[in-house]
């Protein structure tokens, strides 16, 4: 495979088809079901997937598009597209990205908005671009760069969900539906994941966070009274909500405290995460936009790497039952409700670290008030198999040619329920998970951003990696 022409090919499939068709896609606000719960009637979901499916139609891959809808699920479109000529041999490459998103959320800058795609200095701006809109658009652009560049791949199924940033509570329905019609997977590439800390090389994930997530309330009165009258008789939800939280967290160094969501750090994950302090020092910390004066959790850059990929942490992102504070009256108020985000590590049992949850904070109660949790999402984290030898040769390949550093596996914090459900599905597979979206992309965040070169640079390193799997399995 020629892989100057791979370049080419891609290179001018972005500029002249997939930026302007990106963009449609930005505009489309396509909530996540979690945050849409109104997704069937407002179509935006599907208004999504028929954007996209559009678009994979006109591809000159002799692909085979369907939309499911499994009764009461958010949609999926499956890309089947047919080995190239002279590659049909036994095994399936499958692909992975989502089409929905995350809400706008905050104030973005003047000139942006999240449903208004906007291309600025290398940049393509809009919510939902870099996490992960882009996937779809990649991974067809790779299979027609191999055509193009005289390379091969194998028969290739692409699977784009519209509930990824729910939780992905529909996937296992759907895997159930598709699994049939796979065959034997012998390669699963995950585009939905991210780089670490330049663009400089491919960020291979080695490990993902798994989630436990659930909403909890504490009442104590069947109705607000005068802060007056009743403080002091009765006690307040918050104080109680605290207490509770200290069970499972500690607030002086933010360790969680629930056995099973600690597990040992793997080794060769320890020595990832030095060899990341060395690459860029400063990269960690730099990209986060901290207030002035705001320290890190440590001094120690390797184990700041570590609380962020394999050590559980407490996040509370959402909050109930707190008026306004200009707008507050003097009350006790009847009940404090907050939503709990804990990440686990990579390996812990996502079932068990509910269990130790639930018993944590409903058992004993403080004077005996009513503590209610509903809402879960309890999703497994992921650790990622050693590569085979042919796709190890195909990644070092990419030096020189696509990026000009070497790869580098890294950890990450965040979840992606795909891969643990692949994982047991398909435990032969190869898995390869990276990504365009780097922490300065702002995914979740106000103006969410694209870097459209490193994009082309991954869409290239999909190229290459899918051309190695076509040649390796017919060897």
């Amino acid at each position: 495979m020629h892989e100057n022409k791979v370049r080419a090919a891609i290179a001018k499939s972005w500029a002249d088809e997939v930026i302007p068709s990106l963009s449609g896609l930005v505009a489309v606000p396509a909530l996540s079901p979690q945050f849409d719960p109104s997704w069937a009637t407002t179509g935006h979901l599907r208004a999504a997937v028929d954007h996209m499916a559009s678009w994979a139609a006109a591809r000159p891959l002799g692909a085979r598009l369907e939309v499911v809808e499994l009764d009461g699920r958010s949609p999926v479109l499956s890309i089947d597209v047919p080995a190239s000529p002279g590659a049909a041999g036994d095994g399936t490459v499958l692909m992975y990205g989502h089409l929905d998103k995350q809400p706008a959320h905050g104030e973005w800058s003047e000139g942006l908005g999240p449903w208004k795609p906007v291309v600025r200095d290398g940049r393509l701006y809009g919510r939902g671009v870099a996490d992960d809109g882009y996937s779809g658009y990649a991974a067809l652009t790779a299979l027609e760069a191999v055509r193009a560049a005289g390379g091969k791949h194998g028969r290739t199924v692409i699977l784009l969900e519209t509930a990824e940033e729910s939780g992905s509570p529909d996937l296992v329905p759907y895997l159930d539906h598709f699994t049939p019609g796979l065959g034997e997977v012998r390669l699963v590439i995950c585009l939905d994941s991210g780089c670490g800390t330049d663009y400089q090389r491919l960020w291979l994930t080695s490990s993902l966070r798994g989630v436990v997530a659930a909403t909890i309330t504490v009442r104590v009165l069947e109705a607000d009274m005068h802060s007056g009258v009743a403080s002091g008789i009765i006690p307040s939800s918050f104080r109680i909500m605290r207490a509770l939280l200290d069970r499972v967290e500690d607030a002086a160094t933010g360790r969680i405290k629930l056995p099973e969501m600690n597990v040992p750090v793997p080794p060769e994950r320890h020595a990832e995460a030095a060899a990341l302090s060395r690459i860029n020092p400063d990269a960690v910390l730099r990209s986060f936009p901290s207030v002035p004066g705001m320290s890190a959790a440590s001094d120690d850059l390797v184990e700041l790497i570590l609380n962020g990929t394999w050590r559980p942490t407490l996040s509370v992102i959402g909050a109930d039952g707190l008026p306004q504070p200009l707008l507050a009256p003097h009350v006790l108020r009847q009940e404090t409700t907050l939503r709990l985000s804990l990440r686990t590590p990579p390996t812990a049992d996502a079932t068990a670290a509910r269990t130790a949850l639930e018993k944590a904070l409903t058992t004993d109660v403080p004077y005996g008030a009513q503590v209610t949790l509903r809402d879960f999402v309890t999703v497994s984290g992921w650790s990622a198999p050693a590569p085979s030898p042919w796709l190890a040769a195909a990644l070092d390949d990419l030096t020189g040619t696509v990026f000009s550093e070497p790869y580098r596996q890294i950890g990450i914090g965040g979840g992606i329920p795909f891969m643990d459900m692949l994982s047991g599905r398909f435990p032969d597979a190869d898995f390869v998970a990276t990504g365009a979206v780097a922490a300065d992309s702002n995914m979740h965040a106000p103006d969410e951003w694209l870097n459209l070169g490193y994009a082309e640079q991954v869409t290239a390193a999909v190229a290459v990696i899918l051309d190695a799997q076509a040649r390796d399995a017919a060897s």
